[in-house]
């Protein structure tokens, strides 16, 4: 019996690697074709002008409908190309062969997504590193207080800091030297630094902050504390847009590669049907006589 059963196993390969392969080079071709059209379509509604262009929503949901499409095309042209080029199995029953084409189409899939995931890696992986040093930048910028370092000098240039000491309109601010003003502007930033890091700035700080500006330009110490507390809202309202813009395009990200996931599970079964199809045309086609 065991003869027997050894005997009827047929001698081919269930697998047709150079249909695989070529089927896996179609596929990846086509994916390369069509992201590149997507990145071209991408930076056509791409503007860096507030308002003028596609929000990040917009864009992530569009770059995820195209992820879509580009493994529909793609998975189904590689598939059939895999099911049709195999060689023509004889003797095997009509669900082994079924099984087989789907496998083909899979395999082929399979293959032509490790391809295009190679090609793309460095792109891919450079542009990640980009945002994450983005997104990393923004956030620690904002949260400790946008620009609070102070030059070696003891000078500054940072918007907040400076303008709490502009001079108010219409007067004149004491003579000072500049070692005093440097020394101002950096005992400012220490203080607009540490509550930064720790949230709030106590009401002592405050007052601080409010005698030196007073005494820096000429203001009045109760104008001198309203420039002071109109500047601590101008840092919050700036840390809570540079959080909400993280926030956003996070989210944007997490839409996307969830998108990319179901599109690659979209194309794995395009593939395998197309496979099929592709081996039943090739299995139905008559032999010329």
């Amino acid at each position: 019996m065991a003869n027997v059963l050894l005997s009827e196993e047929s001698a081919a390969p269930a697998v047709s690697w150079q249909a695989v392969v070529s089927g896996a080079l179609v596929a990846a071709a086509t994916s390369i074709i069509l992201m590149l059209v997507g990145s071209g379509l991408g930076f056509a509604v791409v503007s860096p002008w507030s308002g003028a262009g596609a929000s990040v929503t917009t864009f992530a949901v569009g770059a995820g409908v195209w992820l879509v499409v580009v493994q529909w095309l793609s998975s189904a042209l590689g598939g059939y190309m895999a099911g049709r080029l195999r060689t023509k199995w004889v003797a095997l029953h009509t669900d082994e062969v079924f099984f087989r084409d789907t496998a083909h189409g899979l395999l082929a899939w399979a293959l032509s997504t490790v391809i295009v995931a190679a090609v793309f890696t460095s792109a891919l992986g450079a542009l990640a590193g980009s945002g994450v040093q983005a997104a990393s930048t923004v956030a620690s910028g904002a949260a400790m207080g946008a620009a609070t370092q102070v030059d070696e000098t003891g000078g500054t240039d940072m918007y907040f800091v400076d303008s709490l000491f502009r001079p108010a309109p219409g007067t004149t601010p004491p003579a000072a030297t500049t070692g005093d003003a440097g020394s101002a502007a950096a005992q400012a930033a220490r203080i607009l630094a540490a509550g930064a890091v720790s949230g709030q700035i106590p009401d002592a700080d405050k007052a601080y902050l409010a005698d030196l500006v007073s005494q820096r330009t000429g203001l009045a110490q109760a104008d001198a504390a309203k420039r002071v507390d109109d500047v601590l809202a101008a840092i919050d309202s700036a840390k809570v847009k540079a959080k909400e813009a993280a926030d956003t395009a996070r989210k944007a990200s997490a839409t996307t590669a969830l998108v990319g996931a179901l599109a690659l599970a979209i194309g794995a079964f395009i593939a395998a049907v197309s496979g099929a199809i592709g081996g039943r045309l090739r299995d139905d086609m008559p032999v010329a006589g």
